[in-house]
């Protein structure tokens, strides 16, 4: 039986690192997880913010995920979304998901991101 999500991965290219990890550590908040040498030798970059992890792994014909994406819960969506504003990332609302206030955004990789937050009902 599966129990939990473990980690997604995210592609990005070769060389993109320092700019990955400016982005997901300063403008998302997140911690870099280091990695097993064997694992660290292929380059790319892992990330954590309590229990979920987004992982980077260089991929050499790149190209950026712009359907497929992680849909990150966050707190606070309004200030998140200012947050990656002030940094400079795209923020695109959207209001087709019921129950959710919900925008996508993009890494420096070009890989499509959702941040949502559930809607409490009043």
């Amino acid at each position: 039986m599966i129990t939990a999500l473990d980690h997604v991965q995210l592609a990005a290219p070769p060389g993109s690192e320092d700019l990955l990890r400016a982005y997901y550590v300063d403008v998302l908040g997140m911690t870099e997880i280091p990695k097993a040498p064997v694992l660290a030798a292929r380059g790319g970059c892992w990330f954590r913010v309590g229990a979920v992890q987004l992982h980077l792994g260089i991929e050499d014909a790149f190209r950026p995920a712009k359907k497929a994406h992680p849909g990150i819960r966050v707190t606070g969506i309004d200030a998140y979304a200012a947050r990656l504003t002030r940094h400079g990332a795209p923020v695109t609302w959207d209001d087709h998901l019921p129950g959710h206030r919900r925008f996508y955004s993009e890494d420096p990789a070009g890989n499509r991101l959702e941040f949502l937050e559930p809607v409490r009902d009043a």
